[in-house]
């Protein structure tokens, strides 16, 4: 954990309220270069360095809380992470591997659907996870 943090990451921690920790650093840093990881997948990428699994939750629900990192809990799956949290994306899910890809939304803005509000309710976001079978799954299946 000690490669050279990237100053848009300090200024956000900053920003956020969030002291700018060696820790919070590699997180981020990690992120940006795989994002749709959970937290032990992410411990493991941290290298021999990582601090605990606890701690790696720890820093996850805090970039969350600031704004700094998306949580998406696919079904069957650990919470997953990734940098985007301003678009406007979902996410498509291989029912084989777990393979996670980012999709477009086709409305450009939040929420991207659109069905009855009920009353009283303001809708912000909508969260959609597509389920399948990636290109590399289907394959083997067809070979």
């Amino acid at each position: 954990m000690t490669a050279i943090a990237d100053p848009s990451d300090l200024e956000a921690l900053r920003a956020s309220g969030l002291r700018a920790t060696s820790g919070r650093l590699a997180v981020l840093a990690v992120l940006d270069e795989t994002p749709h990881l959970d937290a032990e997948t992410l411990r493991r990428r941290l290298g021999e360095h990582a601090p605990s699994l606890q701690a790696v939750h720890n820093i996850l629900a805090d970039l969350h809380r600031a704004g700094l990192v998306r949580r998406f809990e696919p079904a069957r799956s650990s919470a997953r992470f990734e940098r985007l949290v301003h678009d406007n994306h979902h996410h498509a899910v291989c029912s084989v591997c777990g393979k996670v890809t980012d999709v477009a939304c086709t409305t450009g803005e939040a929420p991207c659907l659109h069905g009855p509000t009920p009353p009283g309710f303001a809708v912000a976001t909508a969260e959609v996870i597509f389920w399948g079978i990636c290109d590399e799954c289907v394959r083997p299946a067809s070979e």
